[in-house]
Formats: structure tokens, sequence, C-alpha cells
């Protein structure tokens, strides 16, 4: 069984890590292709690990609800 908590969390670190690339990409070689690309590669990332997670809770509140 899949743990949305676990990928929610993966999806959070991978997209503080292509924050990073596109603050560094900016800083060397300014507003380009690639920093538009990191920018947009983290927010999905971001997004899709605060949705997993919440499903993570959702869930847990369900199954609480049942005992």
């Amino acid at each position: 069984m899949r743990k949305p908590l676990t990928y929610g969390i993966i999806y959070i670190l991978l997209g503080a890590m292509f924050t990073y690339f596109a603050i560094n990409t900016v800083n060397t070689d300014g507003w380009g292709f690639f920093a538009y690309l990191f920018i947009l590669m983290a927010t999905y990332d971001v997004g899709s690990g605060i949705r997993l997670i919440g499903l993570h809770f959702r869930i847990k509140k369900h199954l609480n609800k049942k005992k």
C-alpha cells in the first residue's frame, strides 16, 4: 500500500531542491528557460506534497471515525 505521508514529504523535499536550483540559476545566469522550468517543477512538487499530506490526514481521520 502506498503511504501518502511519505510521498508527500518526498515531494516537498523535491520542491525545495528545485527551488534551490531555480535560485542558483537566476543568480548565475539570470531569468532564462531553466529558471522558469525549475520554478514550474518546484510549484508542482510542493502542491502535490501538500495535497498528499492532506490526504494522509483525511484518511487517518476517516479511519479513526470508524472505530
